[in-house]
């Protein structure tokens, strides 16, 4: 909690500032103990199109200490180039680099450095758009340190978890489909047409009914990776199958509420079951404790939610990917791969190459793992043409390199 001094301070910077004639977002960088923003009450239930920009960022380097789980550090010299990294901010801050609504960073274990722009709220759950599909991964995850599923089950036939799909109406060759393919993006897919709404009084295999019923045929020839809504779709389905009380309970349970992640938003598709591709949303501190989760192989504050082995899996590479076919690829990042709905790269920075895992999300959400250098970074954001790997690459890395 902020003490009245603190307060009184902060307010006295913001005053002086203006008065000094700096401009908005420079006026505005305070550092060091004061309280992040939060939402007003009436702006909780806002959809993030229509939730007000900050007045002010909030720009700190001694992240406040919540009882959220998550440990905080002094950002000193010995993480990095603190100047560097105050500018970059203040770019962020000036909208020279696109829309961010967060950005944040871990170094070891500790919450070092928190920034929130225009909609971002520390404690408003921000859309995430794709990284919920890396979300789903670890779902998976912990259904198989639970004993629902098997590692083996990861290449047993989708079909093979319902016993009451009508095989008449299938489509030639999806029978074959795997968890496994399902997971990297390889079902082989492909909808005729678009699919009708699912009522929600009826159970939600019809959905896999209906999505196994409308592709084209499949054969090994268009089994390969495309970047789809269905096959998400797919994983969630199972999921909903294998564990107790279905997949939104699951979730709540065995994996957020597991993190100490309470404070979040799942839009439901037609069917009732949480949107795999795009439907959730988390605050940046609780994408924090995702990103954490990968890094430590799977473990939360000595417990492991999610088995090694499936977590170096599905967080690493499995697919190789062209450059030429992914957005984010260029001068400084090259080499993408894909994992179950993870992606990986290779970001360039002078003459070494460091190795990354990433959960993705368009429009600016990412959570970005750097094992060699014991960082993860957090970035939400609303920009069309966001470019935070290339950011990350040429602008935050090097400020962490020079201190090694």
């Amino acid at each position: 909690m902020i003490s009245p001094i603190n307060l009184i301070s902060k307010r006295l910077l913001i005053v002086l500032s203006c008065l000094l004639g700096q401009s908005a977002a420079n006026a505005s960088v305070v550092v060091g103990t004061s309280i992040a923003p939060k939402a007003a009450e009436a702006e909780k239930q806002l959809p993030l199109s229509e939730l007000p920009s900050l007045e002010m960022p909030y720009i700190s380097f001694l992240p406040e200490k919540l009882s959220d789980g998550i440990q905080v550090g002094n950002f000193g010299s010995t993480h990095g180039d603190k100047k560097k990294l105050k500018r970059l901010a203040e770019e962020i801050s000036a909208q020279k680099l696109g829309k961010y609504d967060s950005f944040l960073v871990v170094r070891g274990d500790e919450l070092i450095f928190e920034s929130y722009y225009l909609k971002g709220r520390v404690d408003q759950p921000h859309r995430q758009a794709s990284v919920t599909k890396a979300i789903l991964s670890l779902a998976i995850g912990r259904a198989i340190a639970l004993g629902h599923l098997k590692m083996a089950d990861l290449h047993k036939p989708i079909v093979s978890f319902f016993n009451d799909l009508n095989s008449s109406q299938l489509t030639s060759g999806v029978n074959s489909i795997t968890l496994h393919q399902a997971l990297t993006m390889q079902s082989g897919l492909r909808i005729r047409d678009e699919l009708s709404p699912v009522p929600s009084a009826q159970l939600a295999h019809n959905q896999l009914q209906i999505l196994l019923s409308s592709t084209s045929p499949i054969d090994p020839t268009n089994r390969t990776f495309n970047y789809q809504s269905e096959d998400p779709a797919l994983v969630m389905l199972v999921l909903n199958a294998v564990v107790p009380n279905g997949a939104n309970a699951f979730i709540e349970k065995e994996l957020f509420h597991r993190l100490g992640i309470f404070n979040y938003r799942w839009r439901e598709g037609d069917d009732g079951l949480p949107i795999g591709a795009y439907g959730s949303e988390l605050t940046s501190r609780d994408m924090v404790k995702l990103g954490l989760l990968a890094k430590s192989e799977g473990e939360w504050q000595g417990v492991q939610l999610i088995p090694k082995a499936y977590l170096s899996k599905s967080s690493n590479k499995i697919v190789a990917l062209k450059e030429s076919d992914i957005f984010f690829t260029g001068k400084h990042v090259k080499n993408p791969s894909y994992g179950y709905f993870w992606w990986q790269a290779d970001m360039l920075v002078a003459n070494m190459r460091y190795f990354t895992r990433s959960a993705q999300g368009g429009g600016g959400q990412y959570i970005v793992v750097i094992d060699d250098l014991d960082l993860i970074i957090v970035t939400t954001g609303h920009e069309r043409n966001e470019q935070t790997m290339k950011i990350i690459a040429t602008r935050v890395l090097p400020i962490f390199i020079a201190s090694e």
